[in-house]
């Protein structure tokens, strides 16, 4: 896989796939910059050699609430450039992807400007899937087939893919352009192999992975794969958790509309058959913390049936305090723990207790520690706790899947393209 350091970019126009998916607050406002942060040396660097730089990015996915155009995004990155690097440079915002007036607009740019086309996810054949992937494949020839990957290819010199958050990802802007287009990593995406291909050379053991979040379908995807790979414990929560509850007991209407609503039923029957497998090594919720008149209620795991009036209604939101117990003496005891730990609704502060605890835990340990996800590290950013978890990872699923030894399509695509 190409470098950075393999190419000139002087008087080039480079195509930069960035991860700036970043959590939205009631004021529809960017409310965590670490993203953009982290794509800094990339650009800086590509604007200290006189590069046209055109930008692509995603926000969030159809259907959520979230699901958004970059006008913001660019205006983020925007101050960001101009705090962190100095560099009084106004990032435009094109509120089209591939059509003639952006590929003029291309064409047009002058050294050292910075475009950012229109959400990715906006475009159907991003987030098309071929029946290929449900097999576990990825068809990088159909993926370089596509409107955006043809028709932008036409107006660009290099393409770097800086987005880790997105590697696990088999899309068009992640692994369509590698095939078409002189290619490389940028700079986060290097040091974010660098340090995970670090911790899974020789892992000390016992080896510990927080699942958590709403992504449901990956996270029981690398809890697999991490049983395969020789994981002690996997402690799931959130919308994991409650779906490996649901394999087991009755959750409540109101927790099972969730899980629906997230187009994640299927994965009911998935996680039931893993626990079946590995019941000594998947630790489940022992109680969980419900919604009810507003209020925060505990309830054990083996009396949700019994309790099932309290749940019709009441939507689980949290794990108990008797999990979280189990939980923080299972990392205290873990020499390497591997963490996407939003473990409840978070944005509720009666519901963020699950998830703080937790995060404290692997922060007060002594394992070695890895945090992923957008959430996950802003939560304990929040909490002050950078600088006592060894590495922040700004990947979710995708710093889960390379630790839990599965290989990532961008870098695939980046080893076949260049």
């Amino acid at each position: 896989m190409k470098t950075m350091d393999d190419f000139d970019f002087r008087g080039k126009t480079v195509l930069v796939r960035l991860d700036l998916n970043s959590p939205i607050d009631e004021n529809r406002e960017i409310a965590d910059d670490r993203r953009f942060l982290s794509h800094v040396p990339t650009l800086k660097e590509l604007i200290e050699n006189n590069a046209k730089i055109v930008v692509i990015a995603h926000q969030s996915r159809p259907g959520k609430e979230d699901f958004t155009t970059m006008v913001r995004h660019a205006k983020k990155l925007s101050g960001i450039l101009k705090e962190k690097a100095n560099y009084n440079l106004e990032v435009r915002y094109e509120e089209t992807l591939f059509g003639t007036y952006a590929r003029e607009t291309i064409k047009n740019m002058n050294n050292k400007e910075i475009l950012m086309l229109e959400n990715v996810r906006f475009d159907s054949e991003e987030i098309y899937n071929y029946p290929e992937e449900a097999r576990g494949e990825c068809p990088y020839a159909k993926k370089a087939d596509t409107h955006l990957v043809r028709k932008l290819s036409r107006v660009i010199d290099i393409y770097i893919n800086d987005a880790f958050g997105t590697a696990h990802r088999c899309q068009p802007s992640v692994v369509g352009f590698p095939q078409k287009l002189p290619s490389c990593a940028g700079r986060l995406m290097e040091k974010e192999l660098k340090i995970l291909n670090e911790v899974i050379k020789k892992p000390e053991k016992p080896v510990t992975f927080v699942l958590g979040g709403a992504k449901a379908d990956d996270s029981i995807e690398v809890a697999e794969r991490a049983l395969e790979n020789g994981a002690d414990r996997i402690l799931v929560g959130g919308l994991v958790g409650n779906i490996f509850l649901a394999s087991r007991f009755w959750i409540g209407d109101a927790s099972i509309k969730i899980i629906k609503e997230n187009k994640m039923t299927d994965q009911i029957d998935i996680a039931g058959e893993l626990f079946k497998r590995h019941r000594d090594r998947i630790v489940m919720p022992l109680d969980v913390a419900v919604k009810s008149c507003g209020k925060r209620v505990v309830i054990d795991v083996e009396k949700l049936t019994v309790d099932e009036p309290k749940t019709k209604d009441c939507p689980i939101f949290d794990i108990g305090e008797k999990t979280v117990a189990e939980y923080k003496n299972i990392i205290k005891n873990s020499k390497t723990v591997l963490a996407n730990a939003v473990m409840g609704l978070v944005e509720k502060e009666n519901f963020a207790y699950g998830t703080n605890e937790i995060l404290t835990a692997i922060a007060d340990s002594d394992a070695f520690s890895v945090l992923g996800g957008g959430s996950t590290v802003a939560v304990a950013r929040k909490l002050g706790l950078e600088g006592k978890v060894d590495w922040m990872s700004t990947g979710g699923g995708a710093s889960m899947e390379v630790l839990a030894g599965k290989k990532l399509p961008a870098i695939e695509a980046l080893k076949i393209g260049g």
